[in-house]
């Protein structure tokens, strides 16, 4: 079995997301250990705490450097010993360290069709924000490993979304997190989980 640890910044939906999953059997051969948070108050925390699991705090604002941050969370996690790492709405840089001892065993998800309206300054709201100013059709959302490089990493899953004329930020955000992040997450979670993700460069293929 699998241990997964989910990292968190602020709400958590996706983390619900995964707890949902894992309460109807979806995550196979992986169980959620423990959330950790860089913000002491992240609701994300509240969730852990409902669903019965592990919550902790590395606040980013007691580090002097996100060096230092990572290699503190690269600690915990190994005194976890965590075999795989979800970046559920974690907003927070982490250096070298982390895929160093994790290498291709962390993975984040995306609120766009990587590669667009992805990199720095491209997170929560901004990314819809630049789709519709775009004017895309569509839109969507990505798993992928994540590297040192921003949402550069391998790419697990992805899905798409129907862009609407009347959409908003927050109305295609909305869409995109129901129909495609809290879907394609649970799914690549246990992809991993079972053993059935081989990186070959920047191609992922998924074994039966």
């Amino acid at each position: 079995m699998k241990k997964i640890a989910v990292l968190v910044s602020g709400g958590g939906t996706n983390l619900q997301a995964l707890i949902d999953a894992q309460g109807r059997g979806e995550i196979v051969n992986g169980e959620i250990a423990v959330v950790i948070s860089s913000v002491p108050d992240a609701y994300a925390l509240e969730r852990a705490k409902n669903a019965g699991i592990p919550g902790y705090v590395l606040d980013r604002k007691g580090y002097p450097s996100s060096q230092a941050m990572t290699s503190a969370l690269v600690e915990k996690l190994r005194e976890l010993s965590i075999d795989l790492v979800v970046m559920a709405g974690f907003m927070t840089i982490v250096t070298h360290e982390l895929f160093e001892v994790y290498n291709n065993a962390v993975i984040n998800v995306h609120p766009s069709l990587i590669p667009s309206f992805c990199g720095p300054g491209c997170y929560g709201l901004h990314v819809h924000e630049k789709a519709l100013a775009y004017g895309v059709k569509v839109s969507g959302a990505t798993v992928h490993f994540v590297t040192e490089e921003c949402d550069a990493g391998p790419i697990i899953l992805q899905r798409a979304a129907d862009v609407l004329p009347e959409d908003t930020p927050e109305t295609l955000q909305r869409r995109i997190m129901e129909q495609c992040e809290w879907k394609l997450l649970p799914q690549a979670v246990s992809l991993f989980c079972q053993g059935r993700l081989t990186v070959e460069g920047r191609a992922v293929r998924i074994l039966p």
